[in-house]
This record gives C-alpha cells, structure tokens and sequence, in this order.
C-alpha cells in the first residue's frame, strides 16, 4: 500500500485564544450555548456575528429563498452575508445548515422518551477577521486534474428542496467552485430516525478528477472516557497525526504527553516518500519498521476512546456504532462510496460536557484518493443513524 505524507496531517494544528464571550442560543445549537464574540467600548457594546470562512461570498438573499422554498419544512434566517437553514420534521427531528459553507452545525435527533438531544458538536471561537464556526459536520475535500487544476468546493448554493415535515426533508446543494466541466451537488437529507449527507460528481471532462478528502464529523459525546466503538474489530488502521480542515476541532494540546512520539511518527512517515541514490537499501530496512509502527489492526470490538487517539482504518465494515454510556445514547455512523474511516478521540483530559467533549469521525479518502473517470458520476457519502426511538 503507497501512501504520500498529506500537508493536511500536523500535529497541534490548531490553537484557540480567549476573547470576551456573550451567550446565546437561538441560532448555532450546540453541547453547549453557542458564543458571539463581543466587542466592548465605554459607552457600547458590538456583537459580531461568526463566519465559517475567510473566503468572500456573494449575499444571500433570505426573503427570496424563503418566498421560493417555503412549504417544505425548511425556514431560513439570515446572518451576516449568509444564511442558515433550519429543517423541522413533526416527530421533533431538527438540522441546521449554513449557507453558503454548507457545514452542518446542529442534528437534534428525536428520543424515545419524546424529547430530543443534539447529536453533532459545535462551537464558536474567535479569530483574526471574527468569530469562526468549528465543528458538525463539514466537507473537507480537494479536487485535482491531471493537468494541474486542483480545487476545494467551499461555496454552495442552494438548487432545490424536496419532501414535507412529516416523512423527510432533502437539501441539495451544487457548488459554484468546480466550473462547468465538474459538477458537484452536496444532499443533505433529514428522515425521522437520520441525517445523511452524500455527494454526487459528474465529470464531463476529457480527464480523470481524483477525490481526496472527507465527510468529517464531529459528534457530542459526555466524555470519550464514557464512549466506546463498537463493530471495529479486526479492522486494519494507520495511526497518524490529526487530520487539518477549516472546520476540524483538535485540542491545542493533543499529543503533547506523548510529544516526542509524534516527532517520531513524523519523521518515520518519511518512509512512505519515494527517496533514490545510494539510500534505497536503508529507506527499505527503516520503512518496514516504521510500517509496523504505524500500521496495526484492532483487537477490540467494544473499544473505548478514553485515550488521544487519530487513525486511519483502511479496512473496515461499512457501519460502525457509537456508545455513549455517559449521555445513554447512541448513533450509527454509515459509510457511503468512500474506502477508509477517519477517527479521532481528544483523549480523557479534559472537562466532561465541555469544549472537547466529541469524537470525531469521517468517511475518507486520504491515504487512497477516490477518481471520477470521464463520464462518469460518483456517488459518495455518510449517514448518522439515530436507534434511540
């Protein structure tokens, strides 16, 4: 198996600073109270909404989009530039969807005690140019043509709607970032008992487009001390650091009580770079080893996420459950087209309930890109499924 170090996989990536916070929760639902950064004077106070991207998009125009998809279970309201879409099933069932990012930041599934509880997990942090979104769930994909073109579809826009509040609720999306030669469309779909998200690419160029990437979720736990996988075992894995994206959660200081391993899985994953001249008999006797290090397989079906954890499982089944015993609940996580299965536990240490209360999970292709030949349409996705009706 060949695998290319990915710029993507850092250590640490991300760092999060303290700013005056103000409380609300009426528009990003969360484990816990979303958070609007406030900036403060002498005599005011200005509260700046959160965005999810630096990148500039066009406005969006609410009253048009509520006038032209009205009637189907789904209201919008608007914020900033962009917008978010609420979706509404009469069993209880919720989701929330930001335009144009498309990061879903809220899936409250309904319970069977009547009520419901949020399943994804997100958060508002500040940053240079504002108040950024991180978590749910989110697209963290790259395109590429054998000519050179490469592109991440980060602008969506809305093409139609479909279904009624009482059975199910579809949200299609088409990228505006591809052009006219590669068309991308992003469904989102609420049913009574699940929220999946797929991709459809239709490629009408006269190459192949290859698909690295993945659907990357972050779903709420109590504690990973309280969580357990369940259906992973035998499954083959690569251990390696987290995985980067714009909306991705890693705490600050992940790895740090085992730094000095993390410096050395870097330097062995070196082993994967194709090397020549006289070092070849050497990168061979180093690259076996450093694959056994890195590579294994699980030996646990009922494996709990107390400890950091990132991995790659290259072989594994196409469903996989969830147990949080902490908040007595549990999701199915499905994978739709795609190979491999991202997962990342933040490890035990910090506060339950909190900030790194999640496990992250995505369908991937990162160590062995997906392509789309010409003419042809790839379908490619996840399902998030609720058994606690």
């Amino acid at each position: 198996m060949a695998m290319a170090l990915n710029p993507l996989f850092i250590p640490n990536p991300i760092s999060f600073s303290t700013t005056k916070t103000i409380i609300t929760n009426n528009t990003f639902p969360s484990s816990k109270n979303s958070i609007f950064h406030c900036k403060t004077n002498d005599s005011k106070k200005e509260v700046v909404l959160p965005r999810v991207a630096s990148i500039p998009y066009q406005p969006i125009n609410v009253d048009y989009l509520q006038e032209e998809f009205s009637g189907h279970g789904v209201t919008f309201q608007g914020i900033g530039d962009g917008c978010v879409a609420k979706m509404r099933l009469e069993n209880g069932s919720t989701a929330i969807l930001m335009l144009p990012s498309g990061l879903i930041t809220s899936y409250k599934a309904a319970m069977w005690h009547g009520g419901t509880d949020e399943m994804l997990h997100s958060f508002v942090t500040e940053e240079i140019g504002g108040a950024v979104v991180h978590g749910g769930v989110s697209l963290a994909l790259e395109f590429s043509c054998g000519d050179g073109v490469s592109w991440s579809p980060s602008n969506w826009v809305l093409q139609t709607i479909k279904g009624n509040s009482q059975d199910s609720i579809q949200v299609e999306l088409i990228s505006t970032d591809s052009g006219e030669k590669v068309e991308i469309k992003y469904i989102v779909t609420l049913k009574e008992d699940e929220l999946s998200s797929d991709l459809v690419i239709s490629n009408s160029r006269s190459t192949p487009v290859q698909l690295t990437g993945c659907v990357l979720s972050h779903l709420r736990v109590s504690s990973p001390e309280a969580t357990y996988a369940i259906g992973l075992e035998r499954s083959n894995f690569f251990s390696l650091p987290p995985f980067m994206s714009n909306f991705g959660i890693v705490p600050p200081d992940f790895g740090q009580e085992n730094e000095s391993g993390f410096s050395q899985l870097l330097n062995k994953m070196s082993f994967w770079r194709s090397r020549n001249g006289n070092n070849a008999d050497e990168t061979k006797s180093d690259g076996n080893e450093s694959k056994e290090e890195m590579e294994g397989e699980e030996t646990d079906n009922y494996k709990n996420l107390r400890e950091e954890m990132s991995r790659i499982y290259t072989i594994a089944p196409r469903n996989m459950t969830l147990i949080d015993r902490g908040r007595r609940n549990s999701v199915i996580v499905g994978r739709k087209g795609f190979d491999e299965l991202y997962m990342l536990s933040p490890g035990s240490s910090h506060e339950i309930y909190g900030k790194y209360s999640y496990i992250s999970v995505g369908q991937s292709a990162m160590l062995k890109p997906l392509n789309v030949r010409t003419e042809e349409v790839l379908r490619v996705g996840q399902d998030l499924y609720n058994p606690n009706l």
